[in-house]
């Protein structure tokens, strides 16, 4: 199960981001994203102009969502999902990461990147997950722990 639950996120190629403002008022988003697996993070290239990047400046916390269509689930009251609960870290430009992560955000996501790479006001971020909340359907509601190795 807990490998399940992992492996769940791959079959997206974005995820909806929940943050808060510095007054705590709730803001959801998404954006496309890339996955590390061993320690298990989320890396999102977003821009300076949208709401969530102020947010994740200001209060380094964010839930990540990834969940079935509602086309291909049995009933909108138990879709299948898993939610991250996790500490955001801003990466600068001049770390050598940056080139790496945005290399491979470029061949999973397409040459828009490399346009995206050369405006200023894209910021990326890495999500490092804390806890982990799975739901494979009704009754079957999971805590994880992301940093436990034998979850995949």
């Amino acid at each position: 199960m807990a490998e399940e639950a992992r492996q769940f996120h791959h079959a997206f190629a974005s995820v909806l981001l929940a943050t808060a403002t510095k007054e705590g008022n709730p803001t959801a988003s998404y954006a496309p994203y890339l996955a590390d697996e061993d320690p298990l993070a989320f890396y999102i290239f977003i821009s300076e102009l949208a709401e969530h990047t102020g947010n994740l400046r200001q209060n380094p916390r964010a839930s990540l969502l990834f969940i079935d269509n509602e086309s291909v689930s049995s009933s909108l009251f138990a879709r299948k999902r898993i939610t991250y609960y996790c500490k955001a870290e801003f990466i600068p430009r001049d770390q050598a990461i940056f080139d790496t992560i945005l290399d491979r955000f470029e061949a999973r996501h397409g040459p828009m990147v490399a346009l995206l790479k050369t405006l200023r006001d894209f910021q990326l971020f890495r999500l490092s997950p804390m806890k982990a909340s799975y739901v494979r359907g009704f009754g079957e509601a999971f805590e994880l722990d992301p940093s436990d190795d034998s979850t995949g």
